[in-house]
C-alpha cells in the first residue's frame, strides 16, 4: 500500500513512537530511566524499613535454664457456673 516493505499503517504508527521518544525533546529518555531508578529505590527503601520494623517489633526469646519448667496448663474461667 505505502511500498515500505509490507509495513501497514499500525507498525508505522509504533516506530514514529518509538522515534518520538529517542529523538524528541531535551531528555526525554534519562529523564524516563531517571524516573524509573527512582522509583526502584523508593522501592527498595520500604522493602528495608519493613524488615527493620518486622525486627524491631519482636522481642527476642528468652532462654531457659537446664530443669526450668514452664506452666502451660490454661486458667479456668470462674464466671461459668
Amino acid at each position: 500500500m505505502f511500498g515500505l516493505g509490507g509495513a501497514g499503517p499500525f507498525q508505522l504508527i509504533i516506530v514514529l513512537v518509538i522515534a518520538l521518544l529517542v529523538f524528541g525533546g531535551r531528555g526525554k529518555i534519562s529523564s524516563i530511566m531517571g524516573d524509573l531508578a527512582n522509583g526502584m529505590k523508593s522501592f527498595r527503601q520500604g522493602l528495608k524499613d519493613d524488615e527493620s520494623t518486622e525486627s524491631e517489633e519482636k522481642p527476642a526469646p528468652k532462654a531457659l535454664d537446664d530443669g526450668e519448667t514452664i506452666n502451660i496448663t490454661p486458667k479456668k474461667d470462674k464466671t461459668e457456673a
